[in-house]
């Protein structure tokens, strides 16, 4: 890296990270002057999507570092990122790491950096679910309490982080790249011609439908849990088709536990974003124990079902289409007439969900004292 400008990393562990750091690598493109960065995939996910296609429908380059961290446990894994990562940290002498979200990536790279006294940036701090239950929670947690910078999706993030101590300067309320990626691959879908999309062909055959994600342990490992949602998806499939890309997880549970998914079901291999986007974007209702499409579903409009007793993105279910079900089929089911009813929120854009979260992001970096290693 250029040492005459600041040298930055951006840290990426699975295909939803991509999605997070694209908009800041983009942003950064245009600033050549004053910015060198590098992109570190750390392999935490292997995804037979992301291609070359991948990363130029995003608009970025490759990574510049795949370190291959590989599956295990949550301990393997985070240990196997920290030792690739020092040794790059090492090579490169970056001024600063950016982390985003709550993966073991995100954990695991920013304790390596603040211990070689490397500056580090949290974009989606302060989210809290408040669920000690949710290796996630651990992730967002320990992430925050060493870092310098904080780079906010929603107010009550500042909220948590203040009354954690953090302090006032250090926390910027930016709005959310996942949403700058959203409207990002939005202008792109329009431009395309959809037909060459697979989800293109089921939205056909079935025009109106709702779409399941489902792949979170508390949900997909407990035979009950599994059970009594698939009963929720069964009476809804009397009068809404659901499709379903299916985690491998969520597969391998089904076929373990004996549960059939309902004839109105179509089950489909894990989609591309823009095959996905492609297809959550004209449905009635969606189905989910995702972080990330709580809050995609709010900034279009989608009502959503959100199948977890928690969330760590309050202003999805204060400001937005979004409500927690947890897994009570009752739950489930009623909320699900109420939207085909006619009689659910229309939901609001939060605060600076407008695009453009990267741009004020960089505007901070770009203002902020970082020495260079001599």
């Amino acid at each position: 890296m250029n040492t005459d400008k600041k040298k930055i990393m951006l840290i990426a562990g699975a295909r939803p990270n991509f999605m997070k750091i694209a908009p800041i690598a983009r942003e950064f493109d245009k600033h050549p002057d004053t910015i060198a960065y590098k992109i570190v995939h750390t392999g935490q996910h292997y995804d037979r999507n992301m291609s070359d296609v991948f990363f130029e429908e995003l608009g970025i380059r490759e990574p510049d570092y795949h370190l291959g961290a590989g599956g295990g446990t949550h301990a393997e894994q985070t240990a196997k990122i920290m030792v690739d990562f020092e040794k790059v940290c090492k090579q490169d002498q970056p001024d600063m790491v950016i982390v985003v979200g709550d993966v073991n990536s995100t954990l695991a790279c920013s304790i390596v950096a603040k211990k070689m006294n490397i500056k580090v940036a949290h974009v989606e701090a302060g989210l809290r679910s408040f669920d000690m239950a949710m290796p996630e929670e651990i992730n967002r947690m320990v992430t925050d309490s060493i870092s310098d910078l904080f780079f906010v999706t929603e107010e009550q993030g500042v909220v948590n982080l203040k009354n954690e101590g953090k302090k006032d300067g250090a926390i910027h309320f930016v709005g959310h790249v996942m949403i700058d990626n959203l409207h990002y691959q939005f202008s792109r879908l329009e431009k395309m011609d959809t037909n060459i999309l697979p989800t293109d062909t089921i939205k056909k055959q079935t025009p109106e439908y709702g779409v399941v994600t489902l792949h979170r342990p508390s949900n997909v490992d407990d035979k009950q849990n599994l059970e009594r949602i698939f009963e929720a998806f069964k009476e809804i499939t009397q009068s809404l088709p659901l499709i379903f890309p299916i985690h491998p997880r969520t597969r391998k549970n089904m076929k373990a536990f004996g549960i059939t998914p309902p004839k109105a079901m179509v089950l489909t291999e894990p989609l591309s974003y823009m095959e996905f986007l492609n297809l959550w974007k004209d449905s009635r209702v969606v189905l989910t124990d995702s972080g990330g499409l709580q809050e995609e579903t709010t900034a279009l409009g989608i009502p959503c079902l959100t199948i977890r007793e928690n969330t760590e993105r309050p202003i999805t279910v204060t400001e937005g289409t979004n409500e927690l079900t947890g897994t009570s089929k009752e739950k489930i089911i009623s909320c699900f007439k109420s939207i085909m009813a006619g009689n659910w929120k229309s939901g609001q854009r939060p605060q600076f969900w407008d695009g453009k979260a990267a741009e004020r992001i960089v505007k901070v970096i770009l203002g902020y004292s970082m020495p260079f290693k001599p």
